[in-house]
């Protein structure tokens, strides 16, 4: 009989039922194995005895014993290799039987499936093929085996994500959501689980178990579980959890040690995770000792211990610098002139300033701001005041707005003026924050010099806010105070001060007060104009000076309207004094020439009137003597007086 198979050829014998027992016929048999055409003719000569099967059988094995080498080579050339039985699977078929041989729940199948599908199954193990089986080892195979292998590190990768979220669910009591938003951040922790999990099979007690178990093993072991529960209970964010379980390389007890002695010097809430995470990938690793040493040396320089966490948690960098470290960067203010209580005021305000920032950057910040004229000690001071200063840029913020503001006719004094009364002007944003605001002056009627003016008499302006701030004032003095369109430019260029009073609390107050005396709106809007900071003063200071007018000087309410300074002198140390002087005297002049002058100018105005008033008397008593009839003259009214 001929059988013929995929990819070999096999010819068996059939069972033969006469054997001549001469040796001519022995050796017709083995002859009949090597050429099946000799075999058919032998057939058909006469068969002297028959013999049953299990004779036959042993008589072949008696004799194949003494069968030379090269038979025996050359019936192995005919029986086929195991891998050349196997024929080329197709690749989806590959994919499907790799993922039932690693998958961890299978799904049922139909009655006389030829896999069993279910873990539970007592023949799971033997009738899934091999792993082995889906690879072949000749050239034309590499690449799909290179892809089916990453496909079953893909799917090992996925059981061992299954295995950790029911450890999640299970033992930690998580939702599903949290569970699958964490797992995602921890790719990398999930790795880790599948090594040890692939090298606990090398351990003879886990020689013969399942790879779930292993894994499983494995997360308990970690104690990573509860360690997450108690993170979450401290206020850390699942992100913050996931970096710092990739960060403590399996080591989590570092993460709960170090979690308690930030709680230690008062760091609280979501600060935990913040500090955690920013503070640099050597924070698990340092000693609580070298830590304490950081603290206590800021401390001693300042930095009290109840502000310690707010630092910290603002600040985390300075956690991962060694006490050497921090003593040259606080030494750096220390040497601009900065007390401790200065430093540590500094410090509190903005931790930011002494461990954001490389050395190099700040000596470089520092000796910009020395270009504008400041001393060394200025500029200690002015970082004392306002420390945010550090965190800009020369050349992003710095050197713009330099450029601006000198475009604008600001000179180098002008900004060092600028930067001392309000150093936020050099923080802001100069496209988002100060140029909307100069050209809404410039569309207001204001010129550019100006404008420069204006900034550097009054640079808080610019941190106002243009639509909640500058407008509604503008607004309020054109419809409220009386103030013209013609010179609404003029007041915010002389009193750029008056934008930043509150119109509820400030302005529409004073604007009632000097319409109840008796003042027309319109005459009200020129005595802005005339002197913006008019509507600047309180109340109690503008009604003593007012009763002192009208009842003491008896001066008309016109002399306040034509000349509104009046209420920016002293009463007591300028109105009253100077008024003595004029009543002693009998002189009466405006309110101008009274008080907008020194005192020297004063005293040589009234020596002067005087004078010329006792020249004119002299000049009249004369007149009197020579002429019978003379005029008097006073308050530009002739009076002709006749001898009786």
């Amino acid at each position: 009989m001929f059988y013929s198979c995929q990819k070999y050829n096999l010819y068996v014998l059939p069972p033969c039922s006469c054997i001549p027992l001469k040796s001519n016929s022995i050796s017709t048999i083995f002859n009949s194995q090597q050429n099946p055409n000799e075999h058919q003719q032998q057939q058909q000569q006469p068969i002297l005895r028959k013999h049953n099967s299990k004779s036959t059988s042993f008589l072949l094995h008696h004799l194949s014993q003494k069968h030379d080498s090269s038979s025996q080579q050359q019936q192995k050339q005919l029986i086929p290799k195991p891998s050349d039985l196997q024929d080329s699977m197709p690749h989806k078929e590959k994919v499907q039987l790799l993922e039932l041989s690693l998958v961890r729940k299978r799904t049922p199948q139909f009655p006389g499936s030829i896999y069993a599908q279910s873990p539970s199954d007592p023949d799971v193990g033997s009738s899934l093929p091999p792993l082995r089986t889906l690879f072949q080892s000749t050239s034309s195979h590499i690449d799909d085996d290179d892809e089916i292998i990453m496909r079953a590190i893909e799917i090992r990768r996925k059981v061992t994500e299954e295995v950790f979220k029911e450890a999640m669910m299970r033992k930690g009591k998580f939702g599903i959501t949290y569970t699958t938003n964490l797992i995602t951040r921890l790719q990398g922790f999930i790795d880790f689980i599948m090594i040890e999990a692939a090298n606990m099979k090398k351990l003879p007690e886990y020689s013969h178990s399942t790879f779930n178990l292993r894994a499983k093993t494995v997360v308990e072991d970690s104690q990573v579980v509860p360690l997450i529960r108690w993170l979450k209970h401290n206020s850390v964010s699942y992100p913050r959890i996931a970096k710092l379980i990739l960060m403590s390389r399996g080591k989590f007890e570092s993460i709960r040690n170090r979690v308690m002695w930030l709680k230690s010097i008062h760091v609280r809430g979501d600060y935990l995770g913040v500090a955690l995470n920013n503070a640099g990938e050597n924070i698990l690793q340092r000693s609580n000792e070298e830590l304490d040493e950081i603290v206590d040396y800021l401390e001693s320089n300042g930095v009290r211990k109840d502000w310690m966490g707010f630092v910290m948690s603002r600040c985390p960098q300075l956690l991962s610098y060694s006490l050497e470290e921090v003593k040259n960067r606080v030494q750096f203010y220390l040497d601009m002139g900065l007390n401790q209580k200065d430093f540590g005021t500094m410090v509190f305000d903005y931790p930011k300033v002494l461990g954001y920032l490389t050395m190099e950057e700040m000596k470089q910040k520092v000796n910009y701001l020395k270009e504008f004229g400041l001393q060394t000690e200025d500029v200690g001071r002015l970082l004392a005041f306002k420390p945010e200063l550090m965190a800009c840029s020369i050349d992003e913020q710095w050197k713009p707005l330099v450029k601006y503001f000198y475009y604008h006719g600001i000179t180098r004094d002008g900004m060092r003026r600028m930067l001392t009364l309000k150093p936020m002007v050099f923080c802001i944003d100069l496209e988002m924050t100060i140029v909307p605001k100069v050209r809404f002056f410039q569309d207001m009627g204001v010129r550019d010099d100006a404008i420069g003016s204006m900034l550097v008499k009054f640079p808080t302006l610019l941190t106002y806010s243009l639509y909640k701030k500058i407008r509604p004032v503008i607004i309020f003095l054109m419809t409220k105070a009386g103030v013209s369109e013609r010179d609404i430019a003029k007041v915010v260029a002389m009193g750029p001060e008056l934008l930043g009073c509150s119109i509820t609390d400030k302005l529409e107050v004073n604007v009632k007060y000097f319409l109840s005396l008796g003042i027309r709106l319109g005459q009200l809007g020129e005595m802005i104009a005339n002197f913006p900071m008019l509507l600047r003063y309180n109340i109690d200071v503008l009604r003593p000076k007012y009763s002192f007018l009208r009842r003491t000087m008896v001066r008309p309410l016109e002399d306040i309207i034509e000349f509104p300074r009046f209420f920016s002198y002293s009463l007591d140390g300028r109105i009253i004094p100077r008024h003595k002087v004029l009543v002693e005297n009998q002189i009466n002049i405006k309110l101008r020439y009274m008080l907008a002058c020194s005192d020297e100018e004063f005293n040589k105005l009234v020596k002067d009137l005087i004078r010329k008033r006792q020249r004119f008397q002299s000049a009249g008593m004369t007149e009197d003597t020579t002429h019978p009839q003379h005029v008097i003259t006073r308050n530009n009214s002739t009076t002709e007086r006749h001898p009786q």
